[in-house]
């Protein structure tokens, strides 16, 4: 049987482990997926394991900011940590929208620890027809 492994997986872990959880001054990134469906924008952020509670989303202008806190569920005093590989802390992602977006009716679910934010497109950017009247006739002006 063939494995497939990735000989940087141990590496990325070490690292995470030494630069430590994101903070509130230094957040860690969260991965997502932007595209587009229909006449709106979507974009989806992994953040398993994560309350909803727990995840703040703001829009100023058109920065779009998404922060979020994956916290320990271990509270006891008697629990005693044998291996922890799920990071911890402050999570982040700043996203600059288009002028055509329509920031006023974004919709938010979250769902299965996705997050997933449905922005739609704004009327006045939707392509559109423009009708070519016809002159009944010669108009002139007096004056």
């Amino acid at each position: 049987m063939l494995m497939r492994t990735d000989p940087f997986r141990e590496l990325d872990r070490l690292a995470q482990q030494l630069m430590g959880p994101g903070t509130w001054s230094k957040p860690s990134a969260m991965p997502m997926d932007a595209y587009r469906e229909g006449d709106e924008y979507v974009v989806a952020f992994d953040l398993p394991g994560v309350t909803a509670d727990a995840i703040d989303i703001d829009v100023e202008r058109n920065m779009l900011t998404v922060n979020a806190e994956r916290r320990s569920v271990t509270k006891a005093d008697d629990v005693q940590m044998e291996l922890s590989e799920r990071p911890l802390g402050v999570f982040s992602r700043q996203i600059v929208l288009a002028d055509t977006l329509d920031t006023e009716h974004i919709k938010a679910d979250y769902d299965a620890g996705v997050l997933t934010l449905r922005i739609p497109i704004a009327e006045r950017a939707k392509p559109r027809k423009i009708s070519i009247g016809v002159g009944s006739g010669r108009k002139e002006i007096s004056g």
